[in-house]
């Protein structure tokens, strides 16, 4: 994948908006990027769509702007040079995509068959939008289509909202979801920008899927650490179990059997997706000691330690179950 798709990746949601009048664009931006979701597909299903593009990135050039909706290559050109980051179109055009992929400009088609996506190989692409994604039958569907084509990677648009779209950013082959649930026309046409602010870190909090997993509790040596992990299990019941570093106490508790990362001890965060959790905690000024990161067989982050301590304790992230 391009730069621009891994960084979509990352962001995990992209927000489909179709603006109806251009004064919308400017409070639009801003609830996104306050919001913690700072790209936007702006769909070219509306005459300001152009406009819109231009002015979001000039205004806030640390969003990621793309065209949707785009049919020709003619649309593909105004959009490039408003300043899109990236075309989505709701079909594969041969003619579009090729423009795209001859001036370097990350372009997702919309697929909804294999023999969509052995053109879209055919043309060079790695990322196909599916669409309309949940119509065409969504999840299951995407899993079948995917397994002959092991090196294609998915952008699901189409019927995916906040009760779903955890199932479709679980399978490693989605790379992001398009949805409007977040910016939705009625929404907008009545300037509740503040509304759709909540709406954004709503469907961020819900993606990242933050939760305590469990507290870490430093110890001198192993003699103290099983002395301490069974007297909390003999006074609260918690079952007991001794792995090569700690003792845990129910799931909750760990007692490290030597002093480990933390004043104090740690804490461990579960959550959906660590590379996202990485990313959009470090747009907030999180800093993550990459020294500590582990990760899957599959490259992805499964584990790493938040830089500094709060009240004595390490922060870590790790994955849920």
């Amino acid at each position: 994948m391009n730069d621009t798709l891994v960084t979509l990746s990352k962001i995990g949601i992209v927000p489909v908006v179709a603006l109806n009048h251009i004064k919308d664009a400017e409070p639009l931006a801003k609830a996104l990027c306050e919001g913690g979701l700072p790209c936007a597909e702006i769909t070219f299903r509306t005459a300001c769509a152009e406009e819109t593009i231009r002015l979001m990135t000039d205004k806030f050039p640390q969003m990621l702007v793309g065209a949707g909706t785009v049919l020709t290559t003619e649309q593909a050109k105004r959009a490039v040079n408003a300043g899109a980051k990236f075309i989505v179109s709701p079909g594969l055009n041969p003619e579009v995509v090729k423009y795209c992929v001859d001036n370097d400009i990350p372009v997702t088609p919309g697929c909804a068959n294999p023999s969509d996506i052995e053109q879209a190989i055919s043309l060079g692409l790695d990322v196909v939008k599916i669409f309309p994604a949940e119509a065409i039958g969504g999840l299951k569907l995407i899993k079948s289509m995917a397994a002959p084509y092991v090196n294609m990677k998915f952008m699901p648009t189409g019927g995916i909202n906040a009760k779903n779209l955890n199932e479709y950013l679980a399978y490693d082959r989605i790379i992001a979801c398009g949805g409007s649930w977040m910016v939705n026309s009625a929404l907008i046409d009545a300037e509740k920008f503040d509304e759709i602010t909540e709406l954004t870190r709503e469907a961020v909090r819900n993606m990242l899927g933050f939760h305590l997993k469990h507290i870490g509790i430093n110890s001198a040596d192993e003699n103290e650490a099983a002395s301490i992990a069974e007297s909390l299990s003999d006074v609260f019941g918690f079952e007991s179990r001794e792995t090569d570093i700690s003792f845990f106490c129910g799931d909750e508790i760990e007692v490290m059997k030597s002093a480990g990362n933390g004043t104090m001890g740690h804490i461990a965060i579960g959550c959906n997706s660590v590379d996202r959790a990485v990313y959009h905690l470090g747009s907030q000024g999180v800093e993550f000691d990459m020294d500590t990161a582990l990760y899957t067989e599959k490259g992805a982050l499964k584990f790493i330690y938040v830089k500094g301590e709060y009240g004595g304790f390490a922060l870590h992230l790790t994955l849920n179950d």
